[in-house]
């Protein structure tokens, strides 16, 4: 098994430079599994969604101490042996768990050729909570050497894309994506990359993100986010493929990524990323009914995005769906759940035709995604 870890720049540069604008052919999302603070699966979040910032707030377990004064919505009562049995999970942290879980759910009852069959899953740096248990065992350990060993395999970026392969016999490409805010997106436009060059049949796509206290901390001390912005966790994957299937639950039409060096500029980065994509799509600015807005609640970013949109799509904002408000930052699983969100509601609320909806993404490293999505015909 090949793994592979893209980086964000990488993407952008390797994507940004041409002018000539094709329209690509759509991908297919034939099942979703999902892992969130409103449960398992779409109807869950739907429901949440549909309650309109109707929330119950959860703690977050035994360490809820060691948090920052700040909400959060934790994945309450999670444990990985319920979902996968004892097996092979005493040593799984949280992430691992949570992507291993997300892929079950999307598996489970299809017919999967593991021989052609790959991952493609997004993160910012692995677990958080791993890395730091493992820092301070090392420090204030009287025998640093006695760390426990069973942890060191979760310290690896690409450990849960590689649990993932394993667990499920998935011997095609194997592809960790770290990329911050934009990590989900870049993942999708990763897979249109290797669909469109025959390196596999069908991948799972995905983000997966755990909350872990020095992570809080980190978000509250810089002030990025909002004051009343919570924290959130969990994990989204979908099975992508390039042949039509009877009963997909949405077409993947376009993903446009781009790297805009200059802050001033971010704003005009994603729109270029939402023009390039609805053009590439073969879709005009006005067809576009809903945008699944990635950066809500974090200080400054969040205008730069709906300015970018509006740019794009001539001065109108559509429906916009903001699954922070009900699941909290997720940092780099938001494009995944973003996604999870526009077609959650779709299945609860089905079209009466095919409609189109964005799903956009900025941070603050000067990346920007597009993902242009359409709803089942």
């Amino acid at each position: 098994m090949t793994t592979a870890t893209a980086t964000a720049t990488a993407t952008a540069t390797a994507t940004a430079g041409t002018t000539a604008v094709a329209t690509a052919a759509p991908l297919y999302v034939t099942g979703a599994g999902v892992v969130s603070a409103a449960g398992y699966g779409l109807a869950p979040l739907a429901e949440l969604l549909l309650k309109q910032g109707e929330w119950e707030i959860i703690p977050v377990g035994e360490d809820a101490d060691a948090y920052p004064p700040r909400p959060v919505r934790a994945v309450h009562g999670f444990d990985v042996k319920a979902h996968l049995g004892r097996k092979g999970t005493k040593y799984l942290d949280r992430l691992t768990s949570f992507g291993l879980v997300a892929c079950k759910e999307v598996l489970e009852g299809a017919e999967v050729s593991g021989g052609r069959t790959g991952v493609v899953l997004a993160t910012n740096t692995g677990s958080v909570s791993t890395h730091s248990s493992l820092l301070y065992d090392t420090l204030t350990l009287e025998k640093p050497y006695l760390v426990n060993p069973g942890q060191f395999p979760n310290t690896v970026m690409n450990s849960t894309s590689g649990q993932i392969a394993i667990r499920n016999g998935l011997c095609g490409l194997n592809a960790t994506v770290a990329g911050g805010q934009t990590a989900s997106l870049l993942a999708f436009r990763h897979a249109r990359l290797a669909l469109g060059l025959g390196r596999a049949e069908r991948l799972l796509v995905g983000g997966v993100e755990e909350l872990s206290a020095p992570a809080a901390w980190a978000w509250h001390r810089t002030g990025v986010l909002r004051e009343d912005a919570a924290l959130g966790e969990g994990a989204a994957v979908f099975t992508v493929q390039q042949d039509p299937a009877e009963g997909a639950l949405a077409e993947l039409l376009a993903c446009e990524v781009r790297f805009t060096p200059d802050p001033r500029q971010y704003a005009d980065g994603l729109a270029n990323a939402v023009s390039r994509a609805l053009d590439r799509s073969g879709v005009r600015p006005e067809e576009v009914t809903a945008v699944s807005l990635g950066a809500a609640h974090h200080r400054g970013l969040e205008r730069i995005e709906e300015r970018g949109v509006r740019a794009a799509l001539g001065g109108e904002l559509p429906r916009a769906v903001r699954v922070a408000d009900v699941l909290g930052e997720t940092y780099s699983a938001s494009g995944a759940l973003q996604l999870a969100a526009i077609l959650a509601l779709w299945q609860a609320e089905p079209p009466a035709s095919p409609v189109t909806a964005l799903v956009t993404s900025v941070g603050r490293d000067g990346n920007a995604a597009a993902l242009v999505v359409r709803s089942p015909r």
